[in-house]
């Protein structure tokens, strides 16, 4: 009998959910079609893949060996399948954005793109947090995304540039932190103040992070008063309006520092003391890909956008 890709295909589901019913949920058939193909993968190998228990599966010693190779073997076919999309469709490319940089990056890149001729005239924008464009990126679904976090194993990244922090809030409110002694630095704010995205999004953590705050305090504990953080905006806009409203403090990147000082002009913003905190922001691309020519072309046209963003944030926040 011949082993499918369907077969490893819903090995793969099945050795990530630990769970007939759920694996067959993820890819979209019944539970009898996915164990009936195990099942059949099984015996075209000759081998025991599945532990079948009362309250779900775990895979054998052959199973994680069978599952190693499955996983090799996916990965090119969803890289054969992404490149013949490519050629097919004349050249597109499938670009992920994360949220926080997407509505600022996006529109001068695109408007520098019409006069690159490296690249294909076709670009398709996807805006999602990291975890779901890093799992389309392995999967074969994009072709590049731009994060602000490592990428983690079997991806290459090429660095854009380096977009730092700078405080928001009201006149009022940055006027009483400038007239400390001490120079502002992340660590000095009051976790009260804080306003920050919701949990999944990398600029929340990324905030939590340069304040020495720890998000497993939050929500009673022993600690939990100092790191009482409101996590539940959803876009950078909502919490720059409401800083701008004077319900606190929160993180803009200088990316996004001028639109969102023109959206909420009751927002004021102020740089930290160096070394000033900030995040990496990157062009990711599957290391199986190669060096297409497209994607140092692709990094050249983000990386001159970022630039000018910056640019406007320091006219916008002097720097020293």
């Amino acid at each position: 009998m011949m082993i499918t890709l369907r077969q490893l295909t819903y090995l793969t589901a099945l050795a990530e959910e630990a769970h007939f019913g759920r694996a067959a949920a993820r890819v979209h058939v019944t539970q009898p079609a996915l164990s009936m193909q195990i099942r059949e993968l099984e015996g075209a190998l000759g081998l025991v893949l599945v532990d079948r228990l009362p309250r779900g599966v775990r895979l054998t010693r052959a199973g994680h060996e069978v599952l190693a190779r499955a996983g090799r073997i996916l990965a090119e076919v969803r890289e054969m399948e992404a490149a013949a999309r490519r050629g097919a469709l004349g050249g597109v490319v499938t670009l992920g954005v994360i949220p926080t940089l997407a509505p600022y990056l996006v529109p001068p890149a695109l408007a520098a793109l019409r006069g690159t001729a490296d690249l294909p005239q076709d670009l398709r924008l996807r805006e999602a947090e990291t975890e779901t464009l890093l799992r389309e990126l392995s999967d074969g679904t994009l072709d590049a995304a731009v994060i602000a976090t490592p990428p983690g194993p079997g991806m290459i990244e090429l660095p854009l540039f380096e977009d730092r922090f700078l405080l928001a809030g009201t006149a009022a409110r940055l006027a009483a932190l400038a007239g400390q002694a001490e120079a502002l630095r992340p660590v000095s704010l009051d976790p009260d103040q804080l306003l920050l995205l919701d949990e999944g999004h990398c600029l929340a953590d990324q905030a939590l992070e340069v304040c020495a705050l720890d998000r497993r305090r939050m929500g009673g504990g022993p600690g939990a008063g100092r790191a009482r953080i409101d996590l539940g905006a959803s876009s950078l806009a909502t919490l720059c309006g409401l800083v701008a409203a004077g319900m606190g403090l929160t993180f803009v990147p200088e990316a996004a520092a001028r639109a969102e000082s023109a959206a909420a002009p009751q927002m004021a913003l102020m740089r930290f003391a160096a070394p000033e905190p900030s995040r990496q922001v990157r062009l990711v691309r599957r290391a199986a890909i190669g060096e297409e020519p497209w994607v140092p072309a692709l990094a050249r046209l983000l990386a001159g956008a970022g630039a000018g963003l910056l640019g406007e944030a320091q006219r916008l926040v002097p720097r020293g």
